[in-house]
């Protein structure tokens, strides 16, 4: 949930601003990109997810998982997979049309010949489903919602955001941040809404929204087809998984308030070494987050791209060939 400044709140003094060492995933190779997504067969997919109302007297959180976007559309390649947070405010209204009309707004005219298509195409949809929230009656012209989502076809990953959600790559047990947060306290927004005009006062936009970017909000938007600084276009990060990448978080606000990303990747990765189960470290996640005291609705997917089997089975073996009894220890001692 955004925090609107009209709304007391308790502020929690957050990780999530966290300088984002790598500037959103920048180290990685972008040339290393296919041209085309004729890509062979890694990763294997499979995902869990969880969602708790959290302190909040309403939820307005809602989510998407499509492990196989191939047999729902038909048309494409294997493995396809996509998903989804959509974080409300103002009421749950946005976040649950994004959620209800998930396959016509981002699916149905998607194109993958080429990378630079995929990209368009995500943009593109995030547009179009802000014009949707505009058009609709039965939707409020003060609710929002932040937006993030991550497409899989074949290696090629495609995360694409409006707001504060965040995803997380883990690279070895290493966090790489797939998204940047848009919020007025972030140095290149705070510079875009001022230029436009607008005015950023305690870390709210105009005073009022703690977030640059949204669908929806169309109370502060200006009319379409003029530069408003609240927008819906979207920052979109694509890059082409290894075997050193081992699962996706995707979390909304409330997460990344009270827990940075190499603490969720620490938490999620402990979880899966123990009992590989993404819908478990989901649970964990959020169950960490409230214990730490979280002020939001909570919602986590975990998707993971390749079994850790192989990771437990080593540092089994790490701790088999250091570990020593106490009584062999004792033994040990008394011949020094």
């Amino acid at each position: 949930m955004v925090a609107v400044a009209a709304a007391p709140q308790v502020m929690v003094a957050s990780p999530s601003q966290e300088h984002i060492a790598n500037d959103v995933a920048s180290h990685l190779d972008k040339k290393s990109v296919p041209d085309s997504l004729d890509v062979k067969v890694f990763p294997s997919i499979r995902s869990g997810s969880y969602a708790d109302i959290g302190p909040r007297r309403f939820m307005e959180d809602e989510h998407v998982r499509i492990d196989d976007l191939s047999t729902l559309l038909g048309s494409l390649p294997k493995p396809a997979a996509f998903y989804g947070v959509f974080d409300g405010h103002g009421g749950p209204e946005a976040a649950v049309y994004m959620k209800n009309n998930v396959k016509r707004l981002f699916l149905q005219n998607l194109q993958i010949s080429q990378t630079d298509e995929v990209e368009d195409s995500l943009r593109n949809a995030f547009l179009s489903a802000d014009l949707d929230l505009a058009d609709d009656s039965s939707i409020s012209p003060s609710t929002g919602s932040t937006a993030i989502t991550a497409l899989l076809l074949g290696r090629l990953l495609v995360v694409a955001n409006v707001g504060d959600c965040r995803a997380v790559l883990s690279r070895n047990g290493k966090a790489i941040n797939m998204s940047q947060d848009h919020r007025p306290t972030y140095p290149p927004e705070r510079k875009r809404v001022e230029d436009l005009g607008a005015f950023v006062e305690d870390g709210y936009l105009n005073g009022v929204l703690s977030v640059t970017r949204a669908l929806g909000d169309w109370d502060m938007k200006l009319p379409h087809g003029s530069t408003s600084p609240l927008i819906a276009e979207p920052e979109v990060q694509q890059i082409v998984l290894t075997e050193e990448d081992e699962f996706l978080i995707i979390g909304c606000d409330g997460i990344w308030d009270v827990l940075s990303s190499q603490q969720a990747v620490k938490l999620v990765r402990r979880g899966l070494l123990r009992h590989d189960d993404p819908e478990r470290c989901a649970k964990a996640l959020v169950k960490e987050a409230l214990r730490l005291s979280t002020y939001d609705n909570l919602t986590v997917i975990v998707v993971c791209f390749t079994s850790m089997e192989r990771h437990r089975d080593t540092t089994q073996r790490k701790t088999k060939s250091c570990s020593i009894s106490t009584r062999s220890l004792y033994r040990f001692n008394c011949f020094q």
